[in-house]
């Protein structure tokens, strides 16, 4: 998963486009209702048609019961399941194993205690790491576009291999690269105009900084 970047919460066939025209490594499709970046059963499969073999596509999903796991296996078909919920080390291992594709699980960050997560979750084949929501009733999983303390990282083990997101935007993601290192970095709200609404030339400048950040890592 090394220096990959993600566009999530695209909805239309437009800004789907855009990512995939700017080159991003991996697309993200929601199913959660709350969100304003959801997408139906037909409309994820028609995205996911559009992107295939052009980006990994992934599908996001909160809490999920086994049959909505297996509609969106069905209909969206994807390279990757994104758990974006309270799913338990035990509940990834058993979805891993019923989907047969890899699965990445995010996991909140506010205090260097939730850094302690990481560890039961290796059973997972990646770890996304996401600001924590804040504690309000109508708070999203993620997609807050609010971000953590990066300095929060500096104690991890370099050998620990994780996607970067929250708060990420086309402005502050050469600086996040540059302290926390991460293998990838995720964006949604933060290439957006308003909830849900990605903006195709705000997408085309996160990539291009990425891009240009983990470059400069490298060297």
């Amino acid at each position: 998963m090394d220096n990959l970047v993600k566009i999530c919460g695209l909805s239309t066939p437009e800004t789907l486009d855009a990512a995939l025209s700017a080159g991003a490594d991996m697309v993200g499709f929601v199913r959660f209702a709350k969100s304003p970046r959801h997408v139906s059963l037909n409309l994820g499969h028609k995205l996911s048609l559009q992107a295939k073999g052009r980006a990994q596509r992934v599908v996001l999903l909160v809490n999920p019961g086994d049959e909505d796991i297996a509609q969106a296996v069905e209909a969206i078909n994807p390279d990757l399941i994104q758990l974006h919920g309270s799913e338990t080390p035990e509940r990834v291992t058993e979805i891993r194993s019923m989907v047969k594709r890899p699965v990445m699980k995010a996991l909140g960050v506010a205090e260097p205690s939730d850094l302690q997560a990481l560890s039961p979750y290796a059973g997972a084949d990646h770890i996304l790491l996401d600001a924590k929501p804040p504690r309000t009733t109508d708070a999203l999983p993620g997609g807050n576009g609010i971000s953590f303390d990066w300095r929060l990282l500096n104690g991890l083990d370099p050998r620990v291999s994780f996607m970067l997101s929250g708060g990420l935007n086309p402005d502050n993601v050469a600086e996040a690269i540059r302290l926390t290192k991460p293998r990838a970095v995720d964006v949604s709200s933060g290439v957006e105009t308003g909830p849900g609404l990605k903006d195709p030339a705000r997408i085309v400048a996160f990539i291009r900084a990425a891009r240009t950040a983990f470059a400069a890592a490298r060297h």
